[in-house]
């Protein structure tokens, strides 16, 4: 004769399909009840079929290679050019393989990023239902914003940014650190991606701080006003990242279980979800949180210069947007339309490389490119392979030839060749793909008078240690 164990545990409840989770406790407790009352296990097991969870999905299979159209708005001028189009093609074809996905385009400045199956710079992808992290990049809300400084002396302006600004790694130290709002610190502490210690220490610390690479601080002149202005380019810095990462993981959960032939960098947190309203509740305070940032640095070089400015406004080109049930991931491409936020002023910035205009734009919401427009000139080739190219002259040299009569700094002291105007795509070729692909109309120029330029260069107090 068998005899049934007194209790019911939890393994028997995985062993009847039940999943472990804080629901096991009303389960364990509901059973043994009934197990104290003299039922036998089938009984009881009976009795709990109406919690058991809902069988897992079939996976989603991925679209066949083609299905889903790409819309392209990019033309080569010569071989590097085509290699490089070709590139973007080839990932783009296999991103739109991801089952969410409805739609691409690709834009005149568009670049490879990354692995194949991986979103290029320049690179627009619709989904349904589905934020993808990977395709938003690290660098979250990467953006540009503007402020007219008025009639001062661009020289001066120029100073007092550089006494100002911060870039390199890391953030700034206690004590010369700018102030973030309560409200703003708020707003993490009560999104469960934003509230750990680490990312808000990041979100004090990083406040008015650029970064590196091709991030910038740019001083011109407009050409319809003949004034000021000063225009940054940043993005989120260490709580875009720490966000970024946070999304990867709970996409990676998702992916597993709904489509784990999806490549890993096209990993998505479904919208409907509790993770996928969080996540997306996340993007707006990071969102916020950028825009303080710019704000922070124009608003204390206004003070410094004593300026009297005018017209100020941003917008970002590493970001998800949402138009109905679709979610629109811009990797370095710019929403060309009037609404895509609560603050957007129906123009938006196209930077192209330190020795050309920042151009103020008014987008067309072209449906051929999914309403997106260029966020800058991009690249036909590497950082590297632009340094081999340049054989025996030195990045002075280059730097000399490619941008005089302009004041160009580098955070370090040393010049970057990889972030030169050689190193990316001619600026006019870009201007007129802008054009004639009918993405944006240019309503301004904003001409260059120098600029300081992050760069990928190890900070000067790194190369003493090396010395030392």
């Amino acid at each position: 004769m068998t005899h049934e164990p007194s209790a019911v545990t939890g393994a028997d409840l995985i062993d009847w399909g039940h999943r472990p989770g804080p629901q096991f406790r009303d389960l364990l407790a509901r059973a043994n009840a009934a197990r104290g009352q003299g039922l036998g296990l089938v009984r009881i097991r009976q009795l709990l079929e109406a919690d058991l969870p809902p069988p897992p999905p079939e996976p989603l299979a991925l679209h066949a290679p083609g299905a889903i159209p790409l819309h392209v708005s990019i033309r080569a001028e010569d071989a590097d050019e085509q290699h490089n189009v070709d590139k973007v093609i080839a990932t783009m074809t296999e991103v739109l393989r991801t089952p969410t996905v409805e739609a691409g385009a690709v834009m005149p400045d568009a670049c490879p990023a990354g692995p194949l199956g991986t979103i290029p710079v320049g690179g627009v992808v619709a989904a349904r239902g589905a934020i993808h992290p990977g395709m938003h990049s690290a660098d979250i809300c990467c953006s540009v914003m503007i402020t007219d400084l008025g009639d001062v002396d661009p020289k001066a302006a120029l100073d007092a940014a550089q006494a100002i600004t911060h870039f390199g790694t890391g953030g700034r130290d206690e004590g010369n650190r700018l102030t973030v709002s309560p409200d703003l610190m708020d707003q993490f502490r009560a999104n469960p991606f934003l509230k750990g210690n680490r990312i808000m220490h990041a979100a004090q610390a990083h406040m008015g701080t650029q970064g590196d690479g091709n991030h910038f601080l740019f001083i011109g002149r407009s050409r319809a006003t003949g004034r000021v202005a000063m225009v940054t380019h940043h993005g989120s810095r260490g709580p875009g990242s720490l966000l970024y990462k946070g999304g990867l993981e709970v996409a990676e959960q998702f992916r597993k279980a709904l489509s784990p032939d999806t490549l890993a960098q096209n990993a998505w947190i479904p919208a409907d979800t509790a993770e996928g309203r969080d996540y997306w509740q996340a993007l707006q305070v990071i969102r916020r949180w950028t825009k303080a940032n710019h704000t922070a640095l124009h608003q204390a070089v206004v003070e410094r210069l004593r300026a009297d400015p005018g017209e100020r406004f941003w917008n970002e080109h590493n970001f998800v947007f949402r138009r109905g049930d679709l979610y629109y991931h811009g990797k370095g491409a710019t929403p060309a339309w009037d609404d895509y936020a609560e603050d957007a002023t129906g123009l938006t910035l196209i930077p192209l490389n330190m020795a050309e205009p920042v151009l103020m734009v008014r987008g067309r919401d072209a449906g051929h490119a999914l309403g997106f427009s260029p966020h800058g000139a991009g690249r036909n080739y590497s950082r590297s392979e632009h340094r081999r190219r340049m054989g025996a002259v030195t990045p002075a040299q280059m730097l000399a030839a490619e941008t005089a009569g302009l004041d160009i700094r580098f955070h370090a002291g040393a010049v970057d060749a990889s972030e030169l105007p050689s190193s990316y795509k001619r600026a006019g070729a870009v201007m007129d793909q802008i054009r004639d692909y009918g993405l944006a109309d240019v309503v301004d120029c904003i001409d260059p008078y120098g600029c300081i330029m992050a760069g990928d260069i190890a900070p000067h107090w790194k190369a003493k240690r090396k010395r030392g």
